[in-house]
């Protein structure tokens, strides 16, 4: 009887070793990878808050942090720092270090502290099928219209859907650049398009976007592009000039048509769970400070247009600005797009519904 008292008070004792030593270890590993706090300073800067204490919110993001959408990202961290109690921090991570925009949705889904930019098209594939319109070819002729709709009770609905389906928009007010068509031969009019193989996001409306123009369409990660321009796989790739010259893939593809097949608003997003588990003074912070950093981005993005397209020239490509005839080309067979609603599974209406509210 001694003897098993023996061995279970040493069993005992054993057993709270055992805990407190895993006690001792950290319960929240770091998660910024070191080429993240590389990237950016503010990442490994101290809040006035201790670190175990503040909500950590991760911005994956395809784009280099030298573009003026990163830079606009570092803004709205520093902004974020400046006016917050230290309660909330953000962390970039550009050239998709936490993955593809697809696997970030599927994250915030599942609730986790993650942001990235998105755009209609890709709502769409998450079930809010008339959002997807915003990304149509051609819709816009102006800032002024993209910023009409925006502010339009439609939008708003698009917003309280898109909350439905488990995501929260932070900001819609971030400019992300005209689109541009970037190829390894020449195309000066919409009938050069037929047959090229065409890179576009993976998503349904912009795939059929360029589809009803004659090109074959091309799903793809965005950091597979320069490869596969490179060998051949593609013939193009379509993106604002700063994505295109940030990623260099004018280095392998030396032919540029401007014909601003969309203009490409963004927005913020985020898991709508996680944003509902912050304090209100936490989401106004956020949302406040989004907006005031998507102005500065929109500026950078204006300020930037023509550089990008010299040093694009200089470095030998050959760049052809499509006059209103050749335009009138491309927004006619564009037009087959808007045919598409079942397709998209749009409601009866829409693109009567937001021509409308873009003008207004």
């Amino acid at each position: 009887m001694n003897i098993k008292k023996i061995l279970t008070l040493a069993l005992a004792g054993l057993l709270s070793l055992s805990v407190l030593a895993g006690c001792g270890q950290s319960s929240t590993p770091s998660t910024a990878s070191p080429a993240a706090n590389e990237t950016s300073t503010a990442n490994a800067a101290e809040s006035s808050a201790p670190a175990g204490d503040a909500k950590v919110i991760q911005i994956g993001f395809e784009n280099s942090i030298t573009e003026p959408f990163g830079q606009g990202l570092v803004k709205w961290q520093e902004l974020v720092d400046e006016k917050g109690d230290g309660s909330v921090r953000i962390e970039l991570f550009p050239d998709s270090q936490l993955g593809s925009k697809s696997k970030l949705i599927d994250s915030m889904l599942l609730g986790e502290p993650v942001v990235t930019l998105a755009d209609g098209a890709f709502y769409a594939d998450y079930g809010v099928k008339d959002f997807g319109i915003v990304f149509g070819p051609f819709l816009f002729d102006s800032w002024d219209e993209c910023w009409n709709l925006v502010e339009s009770d439609w939008y708003r609905e698009q917003e309280a859907a898109l909350e439905g389906k488990g995501l929260k928009l932070l900001g819609s007010n971030w400019i992300y650049g005209e689109r541009h068509t970037l190829t390894t031969k020449p195309v000066q009019k919409v009938a050069d398009l037929t047959g090229m193989k065409i890179r576009v996001p993976g998503n349904q409306i912009q795939s059929i976007g360029f589809d009803v123009l004659g090109a074959a369409s091309t799903g793809m990660d965005l950091g597979d592009v320069y490869q596969a321009l490179q060998s051949g796989t593609i013939d193009g790739a379509e993106n604002p000039l700063s994505t295109l010259y940030g990623r260099k893939l004018h280095e392998v593809a030396k032919y540029l048509i401007l014909d601003g097949h969309v203009k490409n608003f963004t927005t913020l997003v985020c898991s709508a769970d996680m944003f509902g588990s912050l304090t209100p003074e936490q989401q106004e912070l956020l949302i406040s400070t989004c907006k005031e950093a998507g102005v500065y981005n929109n500026e950078l993005q204006a300020a930037s247009e023509q550089d990008y397209l010299q040093k694009m020239i200089d470095e030998g490509v050959t760049v052809f600005e499509p006059d209103e005839a050749v335009l009138a080309g491309f927004k006619e067979k564009a037009q087959a797009f808007y045919d598409k609603g079942a397709t998209f599974g749009w409601s009866d209406g829409l693109y009567e519904k937001v021509k409308a509210a873009k003008a207004s």
